[in-house]
């Protein structure tokens, strides 16, 4: 069975991005679905920081409270082990923010917030399994998708079309939107070990990384994700489970038989890193956001915040506009603008650290230490501040200028 709608704006993806920009679109007047190709948000590993920034939207927008409710744990600092010591690599203590700390919470208990959030608004679908197979196009202009669900094919009619459905994005692949890739030097592998009372007592965060190691406290175990260079992952899996292991002990501050809880290589996920971003955003009648405008390495996890930024400003300078049918290219093109400063910065700082380490993979004496800025951290403990200052609020926060039955249109 085929079905249309017709909405004002339509977001592909339900992720941190997709369902912010659909919550304060809705909440502002404007009517928008929201299509997201999977039954849930029930998916491992996905990006489960929520920064300071992020906060102060929930924050302006009378959520906070109620989100903080849900299972997490706050991390006021971020440590990493450094010639055995216990070394504080970002404070947020000194944040001109209400939370001064990062919250680690599952993403699907995050996202179905906001999802619980956004359907109080009579103006706000949500449509589950829905994935996008095509754009729609007339007089050289985006105005709609086409995608595939359980019951058949459903067309969306819409003024705008929004990707925001991730680093493998469906709507700017088939928009013809150019890619410039920067490159990444190494891969992730994430796997689970379980958190027992006589672990290594880091501040609810970050426990590394320690030459290549990360743990995120996630209450009753950590996710830890150990580097490996990349596209190696063949070769490590080549060398057997027991050589990967021992690898994983050596790395990491756990005792060494906890490792043993990675019993085959289904317990082992990769997370292929790279850098890239679009060379321009949007054409007319569309626009893409986070990772699918901007994909980020998970260095300080920026991606989710800088998802979240993104929707607040595209909110702010488009809900006039789509609500009065007055929307034209110009207003896309100022979103692109408003947020291409700090995606840019923060992509160089990646690079930057990237760079770092490629380096450390060609020098046997440094890959035996941390990073330069790990080491320059612990030596003056100031710049931990200054590293809170740029994790904890990003480059240009935005705050929600965007009011129910009050619309600034940017």
């Amino acid at each position: 069975m085929n079905e249309t709608i017709r909405t004002e704006c339509v977001v592909a993806g339900a992720g941190p991005g997709g369902l912010m920009l659909g919550f304060l679109l809705a909440r502002a007047g404007v009517d928008v679905t929201v299509v997201e190709k999977h039954a849930d948000f029930l998916r491992d590993f996905r990006g489960d920081t929520i920064h300071p920034s992020t906060l102060d939207v929930m924050d302006q927008l009378g959520l906070l409270e109620r989100l903080l409710e849900l299972p997490h744990t706050q991390a006021p600092r971020l440590h990493a082990e450094i010639g055995g010591k216990d070394i504080t690599i970002a404070d947020f203590s000194r944040l001109g923010t209400k939370c001064r700390f990062i919250a680690f919470m599952p993403q699907w208990d995050f996202l179905d917030f906001l999802a619980g959030e956004a359907a109080r608004l009579p103006n706000f679908r949500l449509v589950m399994e829905a994935e996008v197979t095509e754009l729609l196009e007339e007089n050289g202009r985006i105005a709609g998708l086409l995608a595939s669900t359980p019951e058949g094919t459903l067309e969306i009619r819409s003024a705008l079309v929004v990707g925001a459905d991730g680093r493998n994005s469906r709507v700017r692949e088939k928009a013809g939107l150019t890619v410039e890739s920067f490159g990444a030097p190494s891969d992730v592998l994430w796997m689970k070990l379980s958190h027992q009372p006589d672990d290594p007592p880091y501040t609810m965060g970050h426990g590394g990384p320690r030459q290549g190691f990360v743990m995120v406290d996630r209450g009753d175990y950590w996710q830890c994700g150990y580097v490996v260079r990349k596209g190696s992952f063949a070769d490590v899996k080549a060398g057997g489970i027991e050589a990967f292991r021992a690898s994983v002990a050596a790395a990491s501050p756990l005792p060494a038989g906890r490792v043993d809880e990675i019993r085959s290589w289904d317990d082992v996920h990769l997370l292929s890193i790279r850098i890239d971003r679009l060379e321009r955003w949007w054409r007319p009648g569309l626009i893409c956001i986070g990772d699918a405008a901007h994909a980020m390495s998970p260095i300080g996890g920026f991606g989710v915040n800088l998802a979240i930024q993104d929707a607040v400003a595209a909110a702010n300078i488009l809900a006039g506009p789509l609500k009065n049918g007055t929307l034209a290219d110009r207003h896309l093109a100022a979103v692109e603008k408003r947020r291409l400063f700090p995606t840019k910065v923060t992509q160089k700082l990646q690079l930057m650290m990237q760079r770092s380490s490629r380096k450390r993979q060609d020098d046997p004496e440094r890959r035996a230490g941390p990073p330069a800025f790990m080491r320059g951290i612990a030596r003056w403990p100031l710049l931990a501040h200054l590293a809170g200052r740029l994790v904890g609020s990003g480059i240009r926060p935005e705050r929600v200028a965007v009011l129910k039955d009050k619309v600034t249109a940017g």
